[in-house]
């Protein structure tokens, strides 16, 4: 492993669909709803629960730094899967979709790329109801699919970037 990169192994399909879904976040991220988005409050949570005046105060204070260093860190992560935008899954022949193909990010780069599937998979789980590792998962939803498997992504790429740390400088 270089010292100064990360190797993330994606099958070709898998870096199309993960490069869609940081596009549809950061299409969450960016656009003005007069209803506030429940799954970008799980992103921006209530620091003051039990103090409404200090709550506005830091919401009004932080709240679009945050959106916009997440906004930030999507736009780090999508140039690090531009590769797989220029083909669509369903024109791929089945050994094409699968075959697997390394996404390089920079050692600078992880903390974007951790914080973004992090922020996506607890966007997802807002959408899907989804409050503790304990909650029922529909089998037939495949939204459920695309959450834990995210998860299974996170914790890969938690594994390589411990394993990176661990390297001798």
């Amino acid at each position: 492993m270089n010292h100064a990169a990360i190797r993330l192994p994606l099958a070709v399909v898998e870096g199309i669909h993960l490069a869609g879904l940081v596009e549809e976040f950061t299409d969450v991220l960016t656009s003005v709803g007069e209803e506030p988005d429940p799954g970008l409050t799980r992103l921006t949570p209530d620091p003051y629960p039990e103090d409404a005046d200090a709550s506005a105060e830091f919401a009004a204070a932080t709240h679009d730094d945050l959106l916009d260093r997440r906004a930030a860190d999507a736009a780090v992560v999508r140039t690090g899967l531009s590769p797989f935008l220029t083909t669509a899954a369903e024109d791929l022949a089945e050994d094409e979709a699968l075959a697997p193909r390394d996404v390089v990010i920079a050692a600078s780069d992880i903390d974007a790329w951790l914080r973004t599937l992090t922020a996506l998979r607890l966007v997802i789980a807002t959408r899907l109801d989804i409050t503790s590792d304990d909650d029922e998962h529909d089998l037939e939803d495949p939204r459920f699919g695309v959450y834990d498997w995210l998860g299974f992504r996170l914790d890969g790429l938690i594994a390589l970037a411990d394993a990176h740390d661990e390297l001798p400088s």
